[in-house]
């Protein structure tokens, strides 16, 4: 587990702290400097996530996939998702520390508590894919790409090749099908989290006077 992730862990913990004892770990809300740094660092954290999320799931990932050859596509994605997922779990650790700070559980309203349920559910489906999907689809890719190096075929863009030569080689057939269950729940995890997301960003929108 690199630095990155265990700050991440950390910055959880210390989020679930503030979510089931704020006061023990921040004292009491006195004031406004208090609840103005906790809406920004609120605000900051769920931007961050919110944008990173949307370029890199709807944008960013297919521009490349369309543009460059498949295993350098693979090998890039290796390093960048790592790290994506490191960023938005502690943008989302910080964004639930911080709405539970100023609406802690005890005196939130029904709204307040699903907004919380939202981000917590974004929280752990970005945690899943930091410490078990995406290991998991590097793996599993790194052992696709021996196969195909053996086969002569991965350099090329797009899968037309992967899928040709996968109807006579039973191999490749089966790492395909294993590769696809594993990126196929990290990518789940991943859209879920995106939609939690999504309802909170209604919710923000609803609170805002332009």
């Amino acid at each position: 587990m690199g630095w990155a992730t265990r700050f991440s862990v950390a910055v959880c913990f210390f989020a679930a702290g503030i979510l089931f004892a704020p006061e023990a770990l921040l004292g009491a809300r006195s004031g406004t400097g208090a609840v103005t740094a906790a809406k920004l660092a609120h605000l900051i954290s769920f931007a961050t996530s919110w944008g990173a999320a949307l370029w890199a799931t709807f944008i960013g990932g297919i521009i490349m996939f369309k543009n460059l050859p498949r295993h350098q596509f693979g090998n890039l994605q290796s390093k960048m998702f790592p790290a994506y997922f490191t960023l938005i779990s502690a943008c989302a650790a910080i964004s639930v520390a911080a709405f539970a700070y100023l609406h802690p559980w005890k005196t939130a309203s029904a709204v307040e508590r699903y907004q919380l349920g939202f981000l917590l559910s974004a929280l752990g489906c970005d945690l899943s894919n930091l410490l078990v999907f995406t290991p998991m689809t590097i793996e599993m890719m790194k052992k696709r790409h021996k196969i195909e190096r053996d086969l002569s075929i991965g350099e090329e863009v797009g899968w037309s090749k992967n899928q040709e030569v996968a109807k006579t080689n039973p191999t490749l057939a089966a790492m395909n099908k294993k590769f696809g269950m594993i990126h196929g729940l990290s990518s789940l995890a991943n859209i879920m989290s995106f939609g939690s997301l999504a309802m909170h960003s209604w919710y923000l929108a609803s609170k805002l006077e332009l």
